[in-house]
């Protein structure tokens, strides 16, 4: 059943965030405008050093702590929280996201990630979104450029 008093709409989603760049706000504004109608609540999960070594094979250049610092900061974010090490679905179920937004490079987690969700009772949409300048503003780009 629809609540039609909800007046908010919680949007979680998932990233590294080493270097916050054009392609990464693009990412936050298109993942607010999903929520249509209703008030955007944006949730960041931050990656943690451990998750990011086992998935990419290297560590983020700066701390959880500075990463965290400069999601917090950015306007279009209403929480920014650290992820989860290990099972990832107790951290997205505390969060009860409406929507997740993965981005259109983001593999890690998606697997199971629908069928998880509706075993825990969730009815959340997965929605992935679209790119910007990715041949610009992608981390790893971005990174070499500076080397």
């Amino acid at each position: 059943m629809v609540d039609k008093f909800k007046t908010e709409d919680r949007i979680m989603v998932f990233g590294t965030f080493d270097i916050v760049h054009k392609g990464h706000r693009h990412f936050f504004q298109q993942a607010r405008a999903l929520a249509g109608k209703s008030t955007p609540y944006l949730i960041v999960s931050l990656a943690r050093h451990k998750n990011v070594q086992r998935i990419k094979g290297r560590t983020p250049q700066a701390s959880e702590a500075k990463r965290l610092a400069a999601i917090k900061a950015l306007p279009e974010v209403d929480k920014a929280l650290l992820g989860a090490i290990g099972d990832h679905m107790p951290h997205i179920i505390k969060q009860k996201p409406d929507i997740i937004a993965l981005g259109y490079d983001q593999s890690a987690y998606v697997r199971g990630l629908r069928s998880a969700l509706r075993a825990a009772g969730l009815k959340t949409k997965i929605i992935r979104l679209k790119p910007h300048k990715p041949h610009i503003y992608k981390t790893a780009i971005i990174k070499a450029r500076y080397k």
